[in-house]
């Protein structure tokens, strides 16, 4: 019997017509504030909320307006949960957490068809994956083949389920956790999965100031409800659509061609950064000078993302990070006038 999906809510971004279907997207309006009023806004949020660092801030901000995903690594217990929260809440988006273990389907997080008995026919019952903001929580205890139904929903925004595509939400942004120190119970995470989130941070305990004023202020759930949203959908959206018009010029591209080339000629490399990586490292460029309200790209952009940007997409080969790697080529490469 042919397999048929009911009519479906929409996510916001998206529109119906009047006999329900779904139809294109809206075109993205002008943003309702300027894109350094957004981003003092979400810091401010943030900063209410949890006790996140600046240089953990900036390059999740980057991959927001950026349209790509950011995995953070740190222990329980810091604060990475109510990060994505109060993102989520920050973009009036949809939010959903995916707890992920190592009995987890893809059908549990993409959706499966169910036999209605009522209507005769089978339904696609969507799954947590349809949200703007999906937390994938501990993403290292499942198995590759249930992260793989994660690959091209991050990818294309969509996914295939019963021999159709699915449009997901826009904007549609996957923050993943991973627990560094823990491994009993986990799965190594394939190199193409990683490829898939622009931002890799690491997020470790607060500093004393910090933490004290945690201590002593409200409950993190009363400063969570207390904030309001900075941006709309529809804002993110258009802010992501400037950020394709921030320009890359030559002198720009020389230099992170030297830098992605020079990742692959280092004896203690086994695996360099590819061009795909270069390109999310110029995406992300491109974002932290829109917030910072800038046509163009400079180099003080990629320096600055550099490390979560490239890091976990350059593998050693004694298996040990490439963050400090990275670094020592950021200083060491000559810099464009």
């Amino acid at each position: 019997m042919a397999r048929e999906a009911p009519r479906r809510a929409s996510l916001p971004g998206r529109r119906r017509s009047k006999k329900g279907a779904e139809i294109a997207p809206l075109p993205a309006q002008p943003p309702t504030k300027s894109a350094r009023a957004a981003r003092d806004g979400l810091v401010a949020n943030l900063a209410a909320v949890v006790a996140v660092p600046d240089h953990v801030v900036e390059p999740i901000l980057c991959a927001l307006v950026a349209g790509g995903h950011v995995l953070v690594e740190g222990i329980p217990g810091i604060g990475k949960t109510l990060l994505a929260r109060t993102l989520a809440q920050s973009i009036d988006g949809e939010f959903r957490r995916i707890q992920f273990t190592n009995d987890l389907m893809p059908s549990d997080v993409v959706g499966t068809a169910v036999w209605r008995p009522d209507v005769g026919k089978f339904a696609f019952v969507r799954g947590p994956l349809f949200a703007n903001l999906v937390l994938a929580d501990e993403i290292n205890r499942t198995s590759p083949r249930t992260l793989s139904c994660l690959l091209e929903a991050m990818e294309n925004g969509k996914v295939s389920v019963e021999g159709r595509t699915v449009e997901l939400g826009r904007p549609f942004l996957v923050l993943a956790t991973r627990n560094p120190i823990e491994f009993h119970g986990t799965w190594p995470v394939p190199e193409a999965a990683l490829d898939r989130f622009l931002v890799r941070v690491e997020l470790g305990y607060p500093d004393g100031e910090a933490e004290l004023a945690l201590y002593t202020g409200r409950d993190p759930e009363a400063r969570l409800g207390a904030i309001r949203p900075v941006l709309s959908c529809d804002d993110l959206m258009a802010l992501r659509a400037a950020c394709e018009d921030v320009q890359v010029r030559t002198p720009v591209a020389e230099y992170v061609h030297r830098i992605v080339s020079a990742t692959r000629q280092h004896p203690d490399v086994q695996l360099g950064a590819s061009p795909r990586a270069a390109l999310a490292w110029l995406r992300a460029a491109k974002a932290r000078a829109l917030l910072d309200e800038r046509a163009f790209v400079l180099p003080d952009d990629l320096k600055a993302l550099g490390p979560a940007v490239l890091a976990h997409r350059v593998f050693r080969r004694d298996g040990a990070s490439a963050a400090p790697l990275v670094r020592e080529l950021l200083q060491t490469t000559a810099v464009p006038l």
